[in-house]
């Protein structure tokens, strides 16, 4: 069976998958790379991964290249389609074969999007114009994707649950977890490019309360961005120096290093979000996790006070983070749950495996019988 994924550009949140997909498929598995990586991506230390692996097909790099994109699209047995030009998939599209969407939520920015023209015209492009093709499936990054697609009317009964997978790290859990538990003060680590939607200003309004409570601690804050400077100017404004340390940006690999030695990581993203790769690799690391509840994989990834914490405001993450410091029962369990979802469930190999059954079971006409994780069904959920 051929399979090829269509995306931007291969990342080291994707790769864990595709090289699952080359060990099960070998040369019938392909990634298409559609545009070369950005600066802004080098500059926050992604690596240009299309020229190291040869099932990367570089679509911007010849026509030669463009037109094997173009050939694959028509003759594989299956497409995956993530956010990238429709061009390559027109005629596959035309003739109904079997393609999976990869995509996170509609109504990120709102239910106003619908007056957005240019978002609607790009909607009906993607989505409703091939809405009653019977084999175009739905991979939902995000879970909130099934809400803004069922309001939409489409893709119901044919949406999966999928994400970004990293690499997945094996421990020693009690030896990992006890080195955390060494560090003094309690080590906090936030990882995210430093712009609006992001939210590190909460980082900072967090530090100021717990400073007047008292607490010991320390905040990592990971990144780069427009509001890097302003960050840093509140930080010595409310004499947080020896509680926020600024890293600037730190190369994927090296990120790692710091979620092995933190005790809590916060995730302040709000709905734009679409699935925030650092949350896997934070519970991986098995951190004690805190996550606004509208980032995309947090109500797939987290089990809400088992395995993670998913506040809805700013008291909440507040209180969750206190509560954190002053709980080392607390901590262990989210350690330890948090790192198990990721070893058991939310890893590349079971992902493959589950979208394989799931590939097998549409072509075969068979019940699905995969009932959560990965590739399991999505439907609307409540927050």
């Amino acid at each position: 069976m051929k399979v090829t994924f269509y995306s931007n550009f291969l990342t080291h949140h994707q790769l864990p998958f595709c090289m699952e997909m080359v060990s099960k498929y070998g040369n019938d598995f392909k990634f298409v790379a559609t545009i070369k990586i950005t600066e802004e991506r080098l500059k926050l230390g992604f690596k240009n991964l299309d020229d190291k692996y040869d099932f990367v097909v570089k679509a911007y790099e010849s026509k030669e290249e463009y037109d094997k994109a173009l050939k694959l699209a028509v003759e594989s047995d299956i497409v995956i389609m993530g956010s990238t030009s429709d061009k390559y998939i027109e005629e596959r599209l035309k003739q109904d074969k079997l393609t999976f969407r990869y995509r996170a939520r509609v109504f990120s920015n709102g239910i106003m999007t619908i007056f957005d023209k240019e978002k609607m015209k790009l909607l009906y492009e993607r989505h409703i114009k091939y809405r009653k093709n019977k084999n175009l499936y739905m991979l939902c990054a995000n879970a909130y994707g099934a809400n803004d697609f069922y309001k939409l009317g489409l893709y119901k009964n044919k949406i999966y649950k999928w994400g970004y997978f990293p690499e997945t790290k094996e421990y020693n859990l009690e030896q990992l977890i006890k080195n955390k538990e060494k560090s003094k003060p309690i080590n906090i680590v936030w990882v995210a490019r430093f712009i609006k939607w992001k939210h590190p200003e909460k980082m900072i309004k967090l530090a100021k309360k717990l400073v007047k409570d008292g607490l010991e601690f320390k905040i990592t804050m990971i990144g780069t961005g427009i509001m890097y400077e302003k960050i840093k100017e509140e930080i010595h404004k409310n004499n947080l120096e020896n509680y926020v340390e600024l890293t600037g940006a730190v190369e994927s690999d090296k990120v790692r290093d710091y979620m092995e030695k933190a005790n809590i990581f916060i995730l302040t993203s709000g709905k734009q979000e679409g699935w925030g790769a650092v949350l896997n690799e934070a519970m991986n690391s098995a951190c004690a996790v805190i996550t606004d509840i509208n980032v995309g994989a947090a109500p797939f990834l987290i089990n809400d006070s088992e395995n993670g914490l998913l506040y809805k405001n700013f008291e909440e993450l507040y209180m969750y983070t206190k509560n954190l410091i002053e709980d080392n029962k607390l901590r262990k369990k989210l350690y330890e749950n948090a790192y198990k979802t990721i070893l058991e469930t939310w890893n590349s190999k079971n992902a493959t495996n589950n979208l394989i059954n799931l590939f097998e079971s549409i072509k075969d006409g068979q019940e699905y019988k995969i009932k959560d994780g990965p590739a399991s069904k999505a439907t609307p959920i409540k927050k």
